[in-house]
């Protein structure tokens, strides 16, 4: 999958995550999502090259890293929190949205439970 093919699908299910929130932080090159403010998905492009960083468990961004060759530490990230999608054949839509799914879960989870969406409340 190409690298505009794995951020449109980013983008699309970061879109569709409760209370998400687009904004340009950094500036209009780098597209990031929030929930509560608190960031989940960037976008952006590294040498012409478009990718998306995600937050992770640290085990979990380790193993994705020996698994695919095309996820590696996060660009310009904490690189044990965050991990970068780039473009790759063994990255697939699936993954894409199991990714960015697990993101936004991971910044609701550390959030107190007064402050995460409402439709999240309950879990």
């Amino acid at each position: 999958m190409d690298g505009q093919q794995i951020q449109n699908i980013a983008r699309k299910v970061a879109q569709e995550q409760p209370e998400a929130e687009l904004c340009y932080p950094f500036g209009p090159e780098y597209e990031v999502f929030k929930v509560r403010g608190k960031m989940f998905v960037l976008m952006s492009q590294v040498r012409g090259e478009p990718i998306v960083n995600l937050k992770c468990r640290p085990e979990e961004g380790e193993l994705h890293r020996a698994i695919y060759d095309s996820i590696h530490a996060g660009y310009h990230m904490n690189k044990r929190h965050w991990i970068s999608l780039y473009a790759g054949e063994q990255i697939t839509e699936g993954l894409v949205k199991q990714l960015v799914e697990e993101s936004y879960d991971r910044v609701v989870a550390a959030m107190p439970k007064r402050q995460r969406p409402l439709a999240l409340r309950q879990e």
